[in-house]
């Protein structure tokens, strides 16, 4: 199990963004897979705590389900992505199939940044995406979602890999809840006290 993105995956595909480069002590927050209106509201109360902005890679039908929630994170001041309405697969589902399935999600999200499900996407499906979106990755994932990994794996492994610039991965959605909500704060505690801010790339 990696944490961490290899950086020869980095070289392969320069047009991702896997992390950012920056010279001050800033980590970069995402969450995928909501709004979910119990965990979300959690998760928000949670970053609110420590000062912390974060990217929420939202997917559609979820927003379709849950507006309310949706407009809280961004009432919050958190940027918003897009993660396709269906939450598909890349690899399984044809080209159209996936780019419509992408612009139903963004005429609810409307944003510029798309991250795809499982991080599985074509080279066909990159290079048209790519026109229309920034197309984001990440450096960290923390793999609050696997159920043979513990919170305390969770967070651990998830710092040790953590550096300025990186982009980390955390899920609020019911598989991943028990971990991420044991992992985040501490997470959040453990770099504030290290002179860190959580910040978007925007």
């Amino acid at each position: 199990m990696k944490f961490q993105t290899p950086a020869f995956i980095h070289r392969l595909f320069p047009e991702l963004l896997w992390n950012v480069a920056v010279t001050d002590n800033i980590i970069y927050l995402t969450f995928d897979d909501g709004p979910h209106p119990v965990i979300t509201p959690k998760v928000l109360n949670i970053l609110e705590q420590y000062d912390a902005k974060a990217c929420f890679f939202c997917v559609g039908n979820n927003v379709q389900r849950y507006p309310k929630i949706f407009h809280l994170v961004k009432d919050a001041g958190h940027l918003i992505g897009n993660h396709s309405y269906h939450h598909i697969n890349g690899w399984r589902t044809p080209d159209d199939l996936y780019f419509e399935d992408v612009d139903k999600c963004n005429k609810l999200v409307r944003s510029h940044y798309f991250r795809p499900p499982y991080g599985k996407i074509r080279p066909s499906q990159m290079r048209y995406l790519k026109k229309h979106y920034q197309l984001v990755m990440w450096s960290v994932v923390t793999y609050d979602f696997d159920r043979e990994t513990t919170g305390e794996e969770c967070f651990q492994r998830s710092v040790n890999k953590t550096t300025r610039g990186s982009i980390v991965v955390f899920h609020d959605s019911e598989k991943a809840e028990k971990n991420m909500l044991y992992a985040l704060p501490r997470f959040l505690e453990y770099f504030s006290e290290k002179g860190f801010r959580f910040e978007t790339w925007e």
